[in-house]
């Protein structure tokens, strides 16, 4: 466990292989960030499907990097890219834990991502859908089909859970 990372009360989840829908990438997600957790990043993960196949997966990676850019979704489309062989990921679906930032939702669009389901909305900075929807500009070249909600209270558990053990007491930031 990183320094500093509060101890994860949660367990991964074990979704049956026999029914490969949204829920059960989406706990492959959700799995992805509990491994952010313990490595004390913000606990966002991301799974692509491709075919029915796993191609890409990654959670926060920005503390351990120093790099922001280090965002679930950015290494999991660069992860993507290379086991699809193409830039465009318009045949891919990405599941992610939280409502893709600016950034995310920006190289979603670049990417041509097909469809993004995610389970919590972000109404301060999340942009699919949250604070606004980056992919609904009317000039953008290009939209993906936006599902949302898939295993809403156990994600939003986890980041709530994770935020308030980080917290000091009395602190407010």
């Amino acid at each position: 466990m990183a320094k500093d990372a509060p101890d994860c009360p949660f367990t991964k989840e074990f979704p049956s292989q026999l029914l490969r829908d949204d829920l059960f990438y989406m706990k492959l997600a959700y799995n992805e960030a509990i491994d952010a957790w313990r490595e004390n990043e913000v606990p966002i993960g991301a799974v692509f499907e491709y075919g029915g196949e796993v191609v890409a997966s990654a959670h926060n990676q920005v503390e351990l990097t120093g790099d922001p850019t280090g965002h679930a979704e950015i290494l999991a489309i660069t992860q993507a890219a290379k086991a699809v062989g193409d830039w465009r990921l318009n045949a891919c679906t990405l599941y992610v834990t939280k409502d893709p930032c600016p950034m995310c939702s920006g190289a979603m669009i670049m990417s041509r991502m097909g469809r993004v389901v995610y389970a919590v909305g972000d109404p301060k900075m999340g942009c699919l859908g949250g604070a606004t929807n980056l992919a609904a500009l009317p000039h953008v070249n290009h939209r993906c089909e936006i599902e949302k909600g898939i295993f809403e209270e156990a994600c939003t558990t986890l980041l709530k859970t994770f935020f308030e053990l980080k917290r000091k007491p009395g602190d407010r930031a």
